[in-house]
């Protein structure tokens, strides 16, 4: 069931990672919060060695960016720079779609940003976790004002 933004023009690189530029100083917040958290109910510091806490935050994380996707396609970066996440089809992303799209974006960040650099050779002009979470990051129009 293809919708009007099924045949999405693809985010360029730049706005990708501007966007994600955008959200990392949003995302530090809410892990510094949510770390506060947990010293607070453990009333001890906790050594970042701690496998526990680093697995907290990283579901901190997945729940930060996943909230986002899955109500309305738009992170806070997404929504400054016209970004908007969809399935391949055109639909809204689900909490599955989400998982899955974390879980291929941490490779695709961590071999020195080679899923982000595939944008630029990909014809489609995905990114890895774009490709194996079957979705798309769409460059929105520009409103026009009234």
């Amino acid at each position: 069931m293809p919708t009007e933004q099924f045949n999405c023009t693809p985010a360029p690189l730049l706005r990708r990672l501007a966007a994600l530029f955008y959200d990392l100083f949003l995302l530090i917040a809410v892990l510094f919060f949510a770390s506060a958290l947990a010293v607070a109910i453990n009333q001890a510091p906790i050594p970042k060695q701690n496998l526990g806490f680093q697995i907290y935050l990283l579901l901190v994380t997945y729940i930060f960016f996943a909230w986002f996707w899955t109500h309305g396609g738009e992170t806070l970066g997404m929504r400054a720079w016209r970004l908007q996440l969809q399935t391949s089809q055109g639909g809204a992303i689900t909490w599955r779609i989400s998982l899955i799209r974390f879980i291929a974006a941490i490779p695709s960040l961590l071999f020195f940003g080679c899923g982000y650099w595939w944008v630029l050779i990909d014809q489609k002009k995905c990114s890895w976790h774009d490709r194996l979470s079957n979705s798309q990051l769409c460059l929105l129009e520009k409103k026009q004002r009234s």
